[in-house]
């Protein structure tokens, strides 16, 4: 069984509090971990998306149709948005339900500006 200080190197959110820190602002901060299950679907779907992209680049090195490429890579594309919509969905579930819960105005900042990123 990990203690609080191994869970806290996996990742920075989940169920548990592990740790508080002071941010810039001086407010504490929880950090949590995502469940086993959680990482591990994550991490499987980030496997097959790796895997599919290799896939892809033995097409191009074996000189295969052009259009069946931009199809597989739109393939690869629509996998890792789909990874993105879970962790995204484990993050408000988990993480921005406890920061409203403490009007941790900070963490929805975060939240904005990755949604921001992601959906460019």
């Amino acid at each position: 069984m990990m203690d609080m200080q191994e869970k806290e190197v996996f990742h920075n959110h989940s169920y548990e509090h592990t740790h508080d820190s002071k941010h810039e602002h001086g407010k504490e901060h929880f950090h949590h971990v995502h469940s086993r299950e959680e990482k591990k679907a994550v991490l499987n779907r980030l496997s097959r998306a790796i895997g599919h992209l290799e896939a892809i680049k033995r097409m191009i090195e074996n000189d295969e149709d052009c259009s069946q490429v931009l199809i597989q890579l739109a393939a690869v594309r629509s996998a890792i948005n789909n990874t993105g919509k879970v962790v995204l969905k484990n993050h408000i579930n988990h993480c921005i339900v406890e920061a409203v819960e403490e009007n941790d105005q900070e963490a929805i900042e975060m939240l904005n500006q990755a949604i921001d990123k992601f959906i460019k």
